[in-house]
């Protein structure tokens, strides 16, 4: 018997259900879900229970790692520190988003580490990107610093390159607006860039 399973799954399954764009009407706001549990000592469920709830990821995310909407973010082949802290940040409301804090409350503590690790061994996505300037704007020195490797990241920060533009351009402005402060380097670099130097920045990077 799995505890607590009826009302995850039944949200897994009408998620899933839900074309990806309805995704976020699914859930009310700041909904908190609880963490459907295995038997104790059922390693085989537990890993079903898990493989149920990284199905829903691909709602919005992509079954092949191209999300379905451009403004939902490229999580295949991201640095798994980066992705372990978005979801802790998501399940204890320091980042702020209805549908994801949904989907990570769903998570047990050791299953946000199983779900980071599972998305970051993907590989990142081949997808068709526009051709990068061929001189980088000056403002993206500033991203350099620390996401290094021509923007593909590391422990310090994650990959940049590649990643949709018009997700890098609302979670540039929400940083420099005060909307997203889970990182306050990030939201203090990003208030001191102009709306127009965000954009020619996501415009290169993007097509990288």
């Amino acid at each position: 018997m799995i505890n607590n399973r009826l009302p995850t799954v039944f949200g897994v399954l009408v998620v899933l259900a839900a074309p990806a764009h309805a995704a976020e009407k699914a859930a009310p706001a700041h909904a908190i879900e609880r963490p459907a549990l295995a038997t104790p000592g059922n390693a085989a469920e537990a890993e079903a229970i898990l493989g149920a709830k990284l199905l829903v990821c691909s709602t919005c995310h992509g079954n092949n790692g191209v999300p379905n909407n451009a403004a939902t973010p490229i999580i295949w082949g991201l640095q798994e520190n980066y992705l372990l802290k978005q979801l802790h940040d998501f399940q204890t409301a320091e980042r702020d988003n209805e549908v994801m804090t949904w989907m990570a409350t769903a998570l047990t503590q050791s299953e946000l580490g199983s779900a980071a690790a599972y998305f970051a061994k993907k590989n990142w996505p081949a997808q068709p990107t526009t051709v990068a300037t061929t001189v980088p704007p000056a403002a993206v020195a500033v991203c350099q610093a620390c996401h290094p490797q021509n923007l593909a990241g590391g422990l310090p920060a994650p990959r940049l390159a590649g990643q949709r533009y018009e997700y890098l351009v609302e979670a540039m402005r929400r940083f420099a607006d005060g909307e997203r402060a889970n990182n306050p380097d990030m939201a203090r670099i990003m208030a001191a860039i102009s709306p127009a130097e965000r954009e020619a920045i996501a415009h290169y990077i993007s097509g990288l």
